[in-house]
């Protein structure tokens, strides 16, 4: 008899913490994190840098019990900020502020990070969201992970979220990716012939000393090094706490779907790798405004168009693991826009209301609080 895969949910989340006063970031105080961590059993730690926190949802079996948790996780960090004048956004770039004027947090880890990459590394005023899914097997893991690269292009584009970059208007949906493709052994993963070739590839730069371990391997998308899990790493961290419920749902159907082709002898096709990275491309400097290619019809196609294509495939996987609301609600998402619009729309009425420069840019950071806090 087949054995299913739990197809479990883990979700990791960066926020960046702004003064309620300025609208710039600020260093965590002292305390803050350690409250946040006793108040939520040790799921909020430190990131790179000493103005961002990160969250880790526990291992949820349905997408109801990863609301619960991520909802929790939101208004609690929520809370503490504001004991000391901070307020979180979940965006993947402050309008704003300048990463020269940010320190990193004093840590082993991030110290040693700091050393091996040097100005690259003091540039990631960036943050993201992960979406883990359970998959025991570990030739399965990767032979989802090759076939799943195809839609990571899709979830970028439903998720960019980093249009400004120093106060400076980008032209692109998610900047934040084009500031993590300066690190190395990032991008979308190789395709590999089975988790022991997967091994093989890491053990030539673990044992040459390069790196310590898989953590150091930043791809799109990757096995886990902790969990039994693959790891979607591409999307830019969501200010709505539905839309990132329902880009965990996506990816979760996804990988559920292709796991039910295999059971039916078939797979999705395994496409060039440069044909995924022009869509990736695609959707890092457009979100969904100007469509992907689809590489079975070879033809650029709205991204409304390619979600509804999507939803088909996914419709009986949403319905098993009972997210068809969450998976519903991508149409939604698709017709409002990114954020990164919304940000957008956000400065050109600040601008029309005759605010200029950083006064403009404090509304679109005021709005990015709300949008944090509107679903809790």
């Amino acid at each position: 008899m087949t054995t299913v895969p739990p197809f479990t949910l883990g979700i990791e989340e960066e926020y960046l913490l702004v003064d309620l006063e300025t609208r710039d970031l600020r260093a965590a105080p002292e305390g803050l994190i350690a409250a946040c961590a006793e108040a939520l059993d040790g799921r909020v730690t430190p990131e790179f840098l000493a103005c961002q926190a990160e969250v880790g949802t526990a291992v949820c079996a349905t997408i109801a019990e990863a609301r619960s948790d991520l909802a929790r996780l939101r208004r609690t960090v929520a809370e503490v900020a504001a004991d000391y004048g901070l307020a979180p956004i979940a965006a993947s770039c402050h309008p704003f502020s300048d990463w020269k004027d940010q320190s990193h947090t004093d840590k082993a880890r991030y110290n040693d990070l700091e050393r091996a990459l040097g100005g690259v590394a003091r540039r990631m005023l960036i943050c993201g969201m992960h979406v883990h899914v359970g998959i025991p097997n570990e030739d399965l893991r990767i032979e989802l992970m090759n076939q799943m690269r195809y839609f990571l292009p899709h979830l970028l584009a439903l998720s960019a979220s980093s249009p400004f970059w120093q106060g400076q208007d980008t032209r692109l949906a998610s900047y934040r990716l084009t500031v993590f493709d300066n690190l190395p052994r990032t991008g979308l993963p190789p395709v590999f012939d089975g988790w022991s070739a997967y091994q093989r590839a890491c053990a030539g730069l673990i044992d040459l000393g390069v790196i310590e371990d898989t953590t150091k391997i930043w791809w799109d998308l990757r096995p886990s090094h902790r969990f039994p899990t693959l790891e979607t790493r591409i999307c830019d961290v969501s200010p709505r706490l539905e839309d990132a419920l329902s880009i965990a749902a996506l990816v979760q159907c996804i990988a559920r779907m292709l796991w039910r082709l295999r059971e039916k002898n078939q797979q999705w096709r395994l496409y060039e790798t440069m044909h995924i990275e022009e869509n990736r491309w695609r959707a890092l400097r457009y979100g969904g405004s100007e469509g992907l290619i689809d590489w079975g019809r070879r033809e650029i196609r709205p991204l409304p168009e390619l979600i509804g294509d999507l939803h088909g495939l996914i419709a009986e996987d949403a319905d098993a693991l009972g997210c068809t609301d969450e998976i519903a609600r991508l149409h939604r998402m698709v017709a409002e826009g990114t954020s990164a619009q919304r940000q957008r729309d956000v400065l050109e009425e600040a601008t029309g209301r005759g605010l200029t420069g950083r006064d403009a840019m404090v509304a679109v950071v005021d709005h990015l609080i709300a949008e944090y806090h509107a679903d809790l």
